[in-house]
């Protein structure tokens, strides 16, 4: 094993697990100003701004940003979530890379609350922008969480519960999807789709899964699991269904192994669509939603292979989740990239 990626592996799993420290009362080392960190939310009612694919730095992330701002403001939002593809169009070259200035602290001036972020294709780039084909590049991500007051990646994966004290409301578990589902094969042993990284990946995950005492369990990732968007249902990306890395299998398997019947929601992007989909009842019980469309809209093309609530192929937009002990309500809001206005397009309440 590749060593900096086995320190890194043993540092995180001494973080997460061994310490027993949940996100939120976290101290991380070698941050100077970790003071500085917006808050983790404290009570119990949590509004979550939810985006994905978002890191163009142009107008039309700039739009979703303003429109999701004044949204914000009026609902009282705590805690926000990026799923991924951060910095188009092959991630940051360093943790010092002004592309996070461009692409993610200047849009989102003003919506001053901790993002978890989770690592996108375009985020782990090789020499094909998008590949997914070098996942070392994200480690440039999680560096960043040590350089600003609202990005949060401590590891390349983690989980946050809140709140931190008692038994929490809800327990947000990211994770890196990118090596089982890049679209070139990956050459470094530690990140091939059975090598150490993705086998800890879901050690932890399992473990985490299992202890978690939260109300409501959320699966933050990049890739979704069920997709009517025109990429299509994991194990069947972009109609492939063969080999280990394009076709999503192995990621279709983690999801069908360790996640679906024990997480509530998984919460993706990729897609550049939004979707509120029906499918707790055939994933026991567990709910797929993808919000991929922050900066990037679909061209209206789509996949449809699974029932759902509401799914919008050719808007900007984000989501807003209103999370309570016994009711969690998804609001999907629509953007006119023309005038920065927000729509609420629909309204989904799901009980405890």
């Amino acid at each position: 094993m590749d060593d900096r990626n086995d320190h890194q592996v043993i540092s995180r799993r001494t973080l997460l697990i061994g310490a027993g420290v949940l996100a939120g009362s976290l101290t991380l080392p070698g941050i100077a100003n970790a003071d500085s960190k917006f808050p983790m939310p404290t009570g119990t009612d949590i509004n979550v701004l939810i985006t994905g694919d978002a890191g163009t730095g142009e107008a039309g992330q700039r739009a979703v940003a303003a429109a999701a701002k004044r949204i914000c403001q009026a609902e009282g939002v705590s805690l926000a979530v990026g799923l991924g593809d951060n910095i188009y169009e092959d991630g940051a070259e360093s943790p010092d890379d002004d592309e996070f200035s461009t692409k993610f602290e200047q849009p989102n001036a003003g919506i001053d609350v901790p993002w978890l972020m989770v690592l996108g294709n375009h985020d782990c780039s090789g020499i094909f922008p998008g590949s997914g084909g070098d996942p070392s590049k994200g480690d440039h991500e999680v560096a960043y969480h040590q350089r600003s007051p609202r990005w949060y990646m401590p590891s390349r994966y983690y989980q946050v519960a809140l709140p931190a004290a008692g038994d929490p409301l809800v327990e947000f578990f990211a994770l890196d999807t990118v090596p089982v589902s890049s679209t070139v094969l990956q050459t470094d042993p530690n990140y091939q789709w059975n090598g150490p990284y993705m086998r800890q990946q879901r050690q932890w995950l399992d473990g985490a899964l299992t202890a978690s005492r939260a109300t409501w369990k959320i699966v933050l990732t990049h890739h979704p699991y069920r997709n009517n968007g025109k990429h299509g249902n994991a194990g069947a990306y972009d109609g492939v269904t063969t080999g280990d890395y394009m076709s999503g299998k192995h990621l279709k398997e983690l999801f069908e192994e360790v996640v679906c019947g024990r997480a509530d929601y998984i919460l993706s992007g990729h897609d550049h669509t939004m979707q509120i989909l029906d499918t707790a009842g055939a994933s026991r019980g567990t709910q797929q939603i993808v919000c991929g469309a922050s900066a990037k809209k679909g061209d209206g093309s789509s996949r449809v292979t699974n029932p759902s609530f509401w799914q919008d192929f050719s808007s900007l937009g984000f989501m807003m989740a209103k999370i309570r002990r016994n009711t969690l309500t998804l609001d999907a809001y629509t953007v006119d990239p023309a005038s920065g206005t927000a729509r609420r397009a629909y309204t989904h309440a799901r009980q405890r």
